[in-house]
């Protein structure tokens, strides 16, 4: 079984992440710090759902933020019906050995309801990060 750290449910959707720290991919003395994160969707509402939007508020260690907005997610709008779960992974590279992410989904239903679920807001920490002693 995934454990997922991260979670959020918005009128019963589930969205859940595990942000991955990418040694290989990442450079840190080129300032280039690179993540994956698996994401899990899950539809725990009596409702079909289909994503059909994404929002990202990413923010690196010294305060700068990226926004990123698109349709669905990796190239798809997946549905999902009760009980279905949709999995995908990405990635994000930031400047700074640290930084969080965050944002929503926007669903829509048959009927053209809509629905924002949370993104829950993670934390990418890199090895590199240096501690301030307490």
């Amino acid at each position: 079984m995934t454990t997922f750290p991260y979670e959020a449910t918005t009128d019963g959707i589930i969205v859940r992440v595990r942000p991955t720290w990418l040694a290989s991919e990442s450079k840190p003395a080129e300032n280039r710090f690179v993540w994956a994160y698996q994401i899990e969707v899950e539809n725990a509402s009596e409702r079909t759902w289909q994503l059909v939007q994404r929002h990202w508020q990413i923010v690196d260690a010294m305060g700068q933020t990226q926004t990123v907005d698109g349709e669905g997610v990796v190239g798809q709008q997946p549905t999902l019906k009760p009980g279905q779960t949709f999995r995908y992974t990405s990635g994000a590279p930031l400047s700074t050995p640290s930084g969080m992410m965050g944002g929503c989904y926007d669903l829509v239903d048959a009927d053209g309801s809509t629905l924002t679920a949370t993104i829950p807001t993670f934390s990418l920490d890199s090895p590199h990060e240096k501690r301030q002693p307490s």
